[in-house]
């Protein structure tokens, strides 16, 4: 199957519409969401519609938790928490019964998918290799996506979750960047990934993150999106212009703070 993994929405429409568009120009067969329809920006119905609409499976991430009222703002940055507030008083019924429908996590499928981190789908951001080396012990498949950075970057570890050792391909990688780590645990590796970035996911165990489609935070202002193939076990990374002018306009005219606006030019 080939799926189209989006992630970290945050109610940036044009984004998301331009996404769609080179989505629609694939050959996915399928629409994933790894959570964070909302929070930040100023189009949260009209984003839940799309991807409630298009999407075959989401998850449900941390903002989207907050605007439902199951999750405390108060580790959330001042900027954020306005938002949060914001979303709730503007999010209609809809938006508000399609959230409350998702989970954080979905360990059912071929690939674990979690919106921040297998162990901790809801808050963990995972940027180190060795987080990621834990994360992938307990993992539920030997391929696992994960969101919530809003960083396009991956991890793979040569062993096997019962510790047999494995061979490990990245394939036509180009445009990766190392990930920094704190220790070198357990052969664990890990990269960001640039756009048209391709790994090859047939053997080892791997971490998978496709970046930010609403609020990209990796140097790129450009909406992110993964297309995974889980036939010939490859994944390729995508990037998208879009109108950074009119997600930034309707955050302004929506009252929102301004760096939620002006970040989306910088990618950060």
């Amino acid at each position: 199957m080939r799926l189209a993994i989006l992630s970290d929405i945050h109610s940036n429409l044009p984004a998301l519409e331009a996404v769609i568009e080179a989505i629609d120009g694939s050959d996915a067969d399928q629409l994933w969401c790894l959570g964070d329809v909302v929070g930040y920006g100023a189009q949260p119905n009209e984003c839940a519609s799309v991807v409630s609409e298009r999407c075959e499976l989401s998850l449900v991430g941390n903002h989207d938790l907050a605007v439902l009222g199951e999750l405390d703002v108060a580790a959330f940055s001042p900027a954020a928490a306005e938002a949060v507030e914001w979303t709730k008083a503007n999010s209609t019924k809809q938006t508000l019964d399609f959230l409350r429908a998702l989970k954080p996590a979905d360990e059912t499928r071929e690939v674990g998918l979690y919106h921040a981190s297998p162990r901790d789908p809801i808050w963990e951001y995972v940027l180190w290799v060795d987080q990621a080396a834990e994360c992938m012990e307990v993992q539920s498949a030997r391929v696992s996506l994960i969101g919530h950075s809003h960083v396009a970057l991956f991890f793979r570890s040569p062993e096997s979750r019962n510790g047999d050792k494995e061979k490990s391909t990245e394939g036509d990688a180009g445009g990766v960047e190392e990930v920094g780590r704190q220790s070198q645990p357990r052969d664990a590796k890990g990269a960001h990934a640039a756009a048209g970035t391709t790994i090859e996911l047939g053997e080892g165990r791997w971490l998978v993150n496709p970046g930010s489609v609403g609020q990209p935070r990796d140097g790129d202002p450009r909406a992110a999106w993964l297309e995974l193939d889980t036939d010939a076990w490859t994944a390729t990374y995508h990037r998208v212009e879009y109108e950074i002018d009119d997600a930034a306009e309707a955050i302004n005219d929506a009252g929102l703070p301004g760096q939620l606006a002006r970040r989306l030019y910088v990618g950060q």
